[in-house]
């Protein structure tokens, strides 16, 4: 992970557990104690990606986010908080964050979600996201192809998100095991494919155009037909 971060968190214990297990995977970690200063080292310095904790003295997490968006400062954001509700994730995602994790958490997940961000393409911050006739609200969390309502459960929305970010891209099973279960190996499993099989139902109805095929030996790909 060569990586410059920038961790905005006012709980030095917290601070300093995700100082040591970034650093120990090669991160190079900035730390702000508090809104006012972490608003002003995001403004004056390039980082790769955000650490905000949603509550902050000074300026809540939120606020910091909100207000780098506006200035078109587009770098990945994880929102930590101890606010777990539906509608506290929402308002993180809205405000602008990339993804929130719930206090407490675990640091191999903390690391897992950090490296899937760096990962991620800056340019694709869109709310909803579209694929030929797919249609993903990653807001209000529904999935349609055309004017049909597809029913996904959140590992199915989760996935179908990934393919949706990389169209017409290989996706490995290895790929997917990490970035969306976390898993930190590649083990002999057939998770990957239900999961793919049963999205694959969902989303390429009976008469329709198949968006999702298999890449033998090789992964899965989300393409519209030319």
């Amino acid at each position: 992970m060569d990586a410059r971060i920038l961790l905005v968190e006012d709980d030095r214990e917290t601070a300093e557990e995700i100082i040591s297990v970034l650093t120990d995977r090669g991160a190079a970690v900035t730390h702000a104690d508090g809104g006012r200063c972490g608003l002003s080292s995001a403004r004056e310095e390039a980082f790769d990606m955000l650490i905000v904790d949603r509550m902050l003295p000074e300026i809540d997490g939120l606020s910091i986010i909100a207000t780098l968006r506006a200035e078109n400062v587009r770098t990945p954001v994880l929102v930590l908080s101890a606010l777990s509700d539906v509608d506290e994730r929402v308002r993180g995602l809205k405000a602008g964050g990339d993804d929130y994790l719930t206090k407490p958490f675990a640091l191999t997940e903390l690391s897992a979600r950090v490296e899937a961000l760096l990962r991620r393409p800056i340019e694709t911050r869109e709310i909803v996201l579209r694929v030929g006739p797919l249609e993903l609200d990653l807001i209000d969390r529904v999935a349609r192809r055309k004017s049909r309502t597809i029913e996904l459960l959140p590992r199915e929305f989760k996935l179908l998100e990934y393919l949706m970010r990389r169209p017409a891209r290989v996706v490995t099973r290895a790929m997917l095991l990490e970035d969306i279960w976390h898993y930190r190996f590649a083990p002999q499993t057939n998770l990957v494919d239900v999961h793919i099989g049963k999205l694959r139902r969902k989303i390429d109805g009976d008469g329709e155009m198949p968006l999702l095929h298999n890449v033998r030996g090789v992964g899965f790909i989300l393409r519209v037909p030319q």
